[in-house]
């Protein structure tokens, strides 16, 4: 591997060892075996860094949750969303230290203009992800841009969000996919209405 690979491969180990917060650039260059020009040349800083190292997982970690969502062929969009959301609930124990480095690191976006652009840019494209999914889902030819997809897409990244941060607080008192399922069946079934009904609204 080239130097931004392993510089990659040694934040992502140590998000999980130390946290985003405890982690020094003497850290990531130790641990990458590569220098600290290396950083500023290929990330622009260790925040740089450790935002892409986090990126990716969480990339990665979308993408496997598409492929569950989508294996069905037959599956309709709510029963999608249903096992996306189970899916997700089984494998926050084994992300729950990635997940606390994620939260620290949004804690200190917001007075670091750079990272804010970079998780800004990180929901754009999930977003776009998503709706992509939503607008399959449909399978009559709705576009992915349509703003009832983005909206849609929104909704299902606001609900892991959220389902994430109330999990790492309180475990045992999180909702569980049957519940987001009720709140996913109603909002759906609001966002795209039979075709029939929608004709009926807008005459």
């Amino acid at each position: 591997m080239g130097h931004r690979e392993d510089l990659l491969v040694a934040a992502r180990r140590l998000l999980e060892d130390k946290g985003y917060a405890h982690i020094t650039t003497r850290d990531l260059v130790a641990a990458s075996g590569t220098n600290l020009a290396s950083i500023g040349y290929h990330f622009g800083s260790k925040a740089g860094l450790l935002n892409a190292a986090i990126g990716q997982v969480f990339e990665e970690w979308t993408e496997q949750l598409a492929d569950l969502a989508m294996a069905d062929p037959a599956a309709s969009p709510v029963e999608r969303g249903h096992v996306t959301w189970a899916a997700l609930l089984g494998s926050l124990a084994s992300k729950r230290k990635l997940l606390l480095s994620y939260v620290e690191a949004l804690a200190q976006a917001e007075r670091t203009p750079d990272l804010r652009s970079q998780f800004a840019e990180q929901y754009r494209r999930c977003r776009e992800r998503v709706a992509g999914l939503v607008a399959e889902s449909l399978g009559d030819g709705t576009r992915s841009d349509d703003p009832r997809c983005l909206a849609v897409a929104s909704f299902v990244i606001a609900i892991c969000d959220g389902l994430s941060v109330q999990w790492l607080l309180d475990p045992e008192s999180a909702p569980t996919a049957e519940e987001l399922l009720a709140g996913l069946g109603a909002m759906w079934s609001a966002s795209f209405p039979p075709r029939g009904k929608a004709d009926d609204v807008s005459a």
